[in-house]
């Protein structure tokens, strides 16, 4: 039954098949649809599956990098489907930190981005083609994407800053929506409700008329939070039409908008940590710490294809988000308008049958925003008239690539890329005098590359390896902070680069067994480390930003999926992580208490980085209506900061989890009634740390709870 089910779920992911004059042997998807070929179909196994991420459709098994897809299935059976970090239980490489169990979240993969304070840095986010990133490769954060209408995520893994640019030097999350069934009309409506006073109520309609095929969705989500001061709230809308006259046209437009609110409880020192987990920081309910963000997203996807195998893909998008944050010294506020378009054209040569194929594709990624900042002094959350800086950003910038992918018979695929991206900023201080004016410009701009090569020397077994280079602009958060004062410029930042290589395999070596296996080992230059200046509040307790200089990482990702019968399954994800700094002599790290004295040592962990993840899923189908599942995961320590004080060091940890489901029919409706829960054995744990003057760096995790939910169908 299990692997009914499987083959199921991937002809679901695939079935959205447009019939169009592709290179021969491959077909193309169009925007915000899915796409299968006749291997997919006579060989179900998932690195057949094509795939979008590495700017070309290639079937997983000719991807040269790390690469795990989340499917519906897995999407499913999320406890909440509040956050991402749910859907990336079984992504090994990707790290996740929850800031108190909302929405709010920071990713790393591979451990680039790990010091930002917020959002995703040196990822790249796509969301139906359209990009969430700004110009400096920054996405704040992932509040416009509702995962009850995700139908896939595919995670590349490993530099791709040849293909999308400064915001991809650590990896590509891109994220495709679901289409309407081949329906008229279709709805859904689902609910869940919990520990903690979380629930989500979510619905959905849409149908295929015609030429058109579109959806509608609404969501709004809510909880309380396990600290005191972690309540949040979201309002989410998203709509989609996907208009195919004929096979060699389709236009998507798509629009969104989203409203969130979270409190902010902040980290605690080991002592408030082993006193309480679930009391805040001592600031954060006086200063009422907080952030909102009220976004709307137009934009719109489209492929034309013309005269054999020419294709041009396109995408337009204006993005405008009013954002206000409150911490323990001023109220940010900001509007910020960020429209972008990118084009991309592609050329392949040679049928399925013949000895050599190619496909070259080139393009441009153009990007702007406009930030316009105003700071205002928070007085034990009573926002002060008074302005402490008013200052207008703005941003552009322009990308130009070449992609090369050539097949030499059915077993070797050779792909390369190069980009050349420039960056620039500029910031007008709009409350300059004849004495003071922070006014000041940063511009920044790479030529980066990546290789690649993989070897099928059978239907089921692929080898591959890469090298590739990564660019990493500041952002505008770690150009905006700067030390020398309120607004302005940090002026001593400069862009962190990285070269990187990987191996790996993937395929299933027998009838029951799915796995990918991925080595590397990366260096980095001029690596963004973050630091605080105590009394200072142009952030939270005055976080700033420096480059460090280098660092070593290597490690391994490991992903498998086993089926020993039809009724049983058992899913993986393992990641083994090295990260240490490459220094020559000690960088010390300024502390509160100035008789603390400590340093950053060549050969010292990188903060928040544990050595040993695993996280694993039992699934057993006890019946054709009932589902019986359970989870663990396990962290091995991670430090706080990189003195790597063992005292400090956050503890290991083992959670475990389960859920039930159940198949339910009411007359001509459909659905499912589920419990779960989350951290069975109740215990106390540190879900992340980050550096801290003050040592507030534990992040506490929460305790056991309870989820019950119920998804009907029309």
């Amino acid at each position: 039954m299990t692997r009914t089910l499987s083959l199921l779920v991937a002809s679901a992911v695939l079935m959205q098949i447009v019939e169009s004059p592709a290179p021969a042997g491959q077909s193309s998807p169009m925007p915000g649809g899915s796409v299968a070929s006749a291997d997919t179909i006579v060989h179900p196994l998932p690195f057949e599956v094509l795939i979008t991420a590495p700017r070309m459709t290639v079937p997983l098994k000719t991807c040269p990098a790390g690469t795990t897809i989340v499917g519906r299935d897995e999407l499913k059976g999320m406890p909440r489907g509040a956050a991402i970090d749910e859907a990336m239980f079984l992504v090994p490489g990707v790290k996740v930190d929850n800031q108190a169990n909302g929405e709010r979240v920071h990713m790393s993969i591979r451990g680039q981005g790990i010091l930002t304070e917020t959002g995703i840095r040196s990822i790249k986010v796509l969301l139906d083609e359209l990009p969430v990133n700004d110009p400096t490769g920054l996405a704040p954060d992932f509040f416009d994407v509702d995962l009850n209408t995700v139908e896939r995520i595919e995670v590349l893994k490993g530099p791709a800053t040849s293909l999308y640019g400064g915001g991809a030097a650590g990896g590509i999350i891109n994220i495709v929506t679901q289409n309407s069934p081949k329906t008229p009309l279709f709805g859904e409506f689902s609910t869940v409700a919990g520990s903690n006073k979380f629930w989500k109520g979510f619905g959905q309609f849409g149908g295929d008329v015609s030429d058109v095929n579109y959806r509608v969705s609404l969501s709004r989500t809510g909880g309380a939070g396990y600290r005191v001061h972690t309540g949040f709230w979201q309002n989410n809308v998203y709509a989609k039409a996907t208009y195919t006259p004929g096979a060699a046209f389709q236009i998507t437009p798509i629009l969104s908008w989203v409203n969130t609110y979270h409190e902010n409880p902040e980290g605690l020192s080991l002592a408030q940590y082993m006193r309480d987990p679930t009391l805040p920081n001592d600031d954060a309910v006086p200063y009422n710490e907080h952030m909102e963000v009220d976004r709307t997203t137009t934009g719109v996807a489209g492929v034309v294809r013309f005269a054999g195998q020419n294709e041009i893909r396109f995408n337009g998008y204006v993005r405008h988000s009013a954002y206000t944050e409150a911490n323990n010294h001023v109220f940010d506020h900001q509007i910020l308008t960020t429209p972008g378009t990118s084009v991309q054209y592609t050329l392949a040569s040679g049928a399925s049958a013949d000895g050599f194929r190619n496909s070259v594709s080139l393009g441009t990624d153009l990007e702007w925003q406009t930030n316009d900042e105003q700071l205002n002094p928070n007085d034990h959350a009573v926002e002060i008239a008074s302005v402490i800086a008013r200052q207008q950003i703005r941003q552009r910038g322009a990308g130009f690539f070449l992609l090369d992918m050539v097949d030499v018979g059915r077993e070797w695929n050779f792909t390369g890329s190069v980009r050349l991206d420039r960056i620039h900023n500029e910031l007008a201080d709009l409350m300059k005098t004849d004495s003071t004016d922070n006014s000041g410009k940063a511009d920044f701009s790479n030529v980066t590359g990546r290789l690649g090569l993989t070897y099928t020397p059978g239907g089921n077994f692929t080898v591959y390896a890469a090298w590739g280079e990564g660019f990493i602009p500041p952002s505008t958060e770690e150009l905006g902070t700067n030390p020398a004062g309120y607004g302005g410029f940090n002026r001593d930042l400069s862009a962190a680069t990285s070269q990187s290589i990987e191996a790996g395999v993937r395929g299933s070596p027998g009838k029951s067994l799915n796995c990918d296996l991925t080595g590397f080992f990366m260096t980095t230059k001029n690596d963004f480390d973050r630091y605080r200046i105590p009394g200072r509040g142009n952030g939270e307790e005055g976080t700033f930003y420096r480059n460090i200089g280098r660092s070593r990482r290597y490690g391994a990702e490991l992903s498998a999926e086993f089926r020993p019968s039809d009724a049983l399954g058992l899913r993986l994800a393992y990641t083994y992580s090295h990260f240490t700094y490459d220094v020559d002599s000690p960088i010390p790290i300024l502390m509160d208490d100035t008789t603390i004295h400590r340093g950053i040592l060549g050969g010292n962990w990188l903060p928040n980085s544990p050595q040993h993840r695993l996280a694993l899923v039992a699934r057993c189908e006890v019946s054709d209506d009932i589902t019986l599942s359970v989870n663990a995961e396990t962290t091995s320590k991670s430090y706080i900061d990189g003195a790597n004080v063992e005292s400090e060091a956050a503890r290991p940890y083992t959670l475990f989890g389960a859920r039930a489901a159940a198949r339910v029919r009411l007359g001509g409706l459909s659905g499912e009634l589920s419990l779960q829960g989350r951290n069975l054995g109740d215990m106390r744990y540190v879900a992340f740390t980050e550096p801290d003057s003050g040592g507030n760096s534990y992040q506490p995790g929460p305790g056991r709870e309870f989820f019950l939910g119920l998804s009907v169908r029309l």
